[in-house]
């Protein structure tokens, strides 16, 4: 019986800024008396859900996470196009309800969103700012489609919704988004969603220092025939580093939060463990080009109390072989927690690209059996 899946991994970034502080500079933390690089785990969540790897193994089974539903079903409203067509900037859309005027549009959408959410204040500057909510909301595609139904019922009666039509919300979903990662709204607290999947904050473990990166830009047509200079300066900050990090699914409760879907749990958890392996957050991208695969993985199945390994790095990693280093300190930590504690798992798995051992098929093949 598996209560429990853990997922352990081992990424190497080269320089990078993947997450940013409020001052631009790479996140970092103090781990064992030394400074690491920290990449956070809402920027890992948000790059794994948000990946093509999620939109085509789960496609409609995606939530969407916003301030601004308001706005888009003003948009449905006047316009006559569907709120899936709106969200999705479909713009090939046809219509398919008659057009609201602006006036109800706004009153309705106002009203609609106002379920999710407190509004806005109203702003002279902005006349559709009081359409968005204060605090972000994880809409399930169920919501949508229901707010779709209730846009069609209210453009063609003329009507606006009543106190009925506005129970929107749906404590039964698909969204895998929010099955994983949870859902906290404000406005109705029952509709919640707990979180199947606990992320930790990806750390180095080895010693890092932040540096500066000077850099100049040139015009091109800039023929250097009086002025000589760079048309742009700048500067910003970078590091480098083998990331640790690790991962918690609940299976039960993950399943729980599906509606009991067994199929579609197996679906995200293969989505889920290939994102880990494969997709990076999106932070100076252009500027690093710093996407990076997981050199190694290691994932537990079994119904006994998780346990993260890193404590396997409070001593940073040093040395010119800091992979391989790493990887044995990971299994000898492990060795040494089952020694003390017995099995902490009842099977796993690794995959090692350092040695060429393991593949991705058979982790995903692992996690869904």
């Amino acid at each position: 019986m598996t209560k429990f899946i853990q997922i352990h991994t081992l990424v190497s970034y080269p320089p990078s800024n993947l997450n940013r502080d409020d001052l631009g500079r790479p996140k970092t933390a103090v781990m064992g008396g030394t400074q690491r690089l920290r990449v956070s785990s809402q920027s890992l969540k948000r790059a794994w859900r948000t990946s093509d790897t999620f939109k085509e193994s789960l496609g409609d089974h995606i939530g969407i996470r916003t301030k601004r539903m308001g706005i888009s079903i003003f948009k449905a409203l006047t316009t006559g196009r569907r709120l899936i067509d709106i969200v999705n900037n479909n713009v090939d859309a046809v219509k398919v309800n008659p057009e609201v005027s602006e006036k109800e549009a706004k009153e309705w959408a106002k009203s609609i969103a106002g379920v999710f959410g407190k509004s806005k204040k109203t702003d002279s500057d902005d006349a559709l700012v009081d359409l968005e909510i204060e605090q972000l909301a994880h809409f399930s595609q169920e919501e949508i489609s229901a707010i779709d139904d209730l846009i069609a019922k209210v453009s063609a009666s003329g009507k606006s919704p009543s106190k009925e039509d506005l129970n929107l919300l749906r404590k039964d979903h698909t969204a895998v988004d929010i099955a994983m990662f949870g859902r906290m709204l404000a406005s109705d607290t029952k509709f919640n969603t707990e979180a199947a999947v606990q992320v930790s904050h990806a750390i180095t473990v080895n010693e890092v220092a932040v540096e500066d990166d000077y850099f100049t830009a040139v015009d091109d047509l800039n023929r250097g025939e009086e002025d000589m200079g760079s048309a742009h300066i700048g500067e910003t900050e970078f590091a480098s580093g083998l990331f640790y990090t690790y991962v918690c699914v609940d299976c039960e409760l993950l399943e729980n939060n599906l509606g009991g879907n067994k199929d579609l749990a197996k679906k995200a958890l293969c989505a889920l463990v290939e994102s880990i392996a494969k997709v990076s957050p999106t932070g100076k991208q252009n500027s690093f080009a710093s996407r990076a695969y997981a050199s190694y993985m290691m994932i537990e199945k079994g119904t006994q109390q998780p346990r993260s390994l890193s404590v396997s790095y409070l001593e940073s990693i040093k040395g010119r072989n800091m992979l391989k280093n790493a990887i044995e300190s990971l299994k000898q930590t492990n060795e040494k927690m089952e020694q003390v504690y017995g099995n902490c798992c009842d099977e796993r798995l690794e995959m090692n690209a350092y040695t060429g051992e393991g593949s991705m098929d058979k982790m995903l093949e692992f996690v869904s059996s």
